[in-house]
């Protein structure tokens, strides 16, 4: 019976996970609609990256703003937008930097 629910659980949790995984992104290598612009690169992925914060609370109270631009050029730009979210949200290494010290007592 034990083996069962392990089972059971272990196909839950990889349902779970495979339901958040990314997909492909169909809008990658095309123009915005109307937009004479290039799409989305590095610099641009960059930018979103690091107004992100204030991007996702605009994004709240208007159907206007988005926070990722789909219409880019693939990796690069998603390098970009990860590259601003670490530069504006400190990164991978402020909890590897932070040492703890523990007082003994004597």
């Amino acid at each position: 019976m034990k083996i069962l629910i392990a089972f059971g659980l272990a196909v839950i949790v990889l349902f779970s996970f495979a339901a958040c995984a990314a997909g492909p992104n169909n809008m990658m290598n095309t123009k915005a609609g109307g937009k004479d612009r290039d799409v989305a690169g590095f610099f641009e992925g960059l930018w979103h990256g690091i107004i992100t914060p204030v991007t996702f609370i605009i994004s709240l109270f208007t159907r206007d703003v988005n926070i990722y631009e789909v219409h880019n050029n693939g990796g690069w730009y998603n390098f970009g937008f990860i590259l601003g979210l670490m530069i504006i949200l400190g990164g991978s290494s402020g909890g590897v930097s932070k040492r703890f010290y523990v007082k003994r007592k004597d």
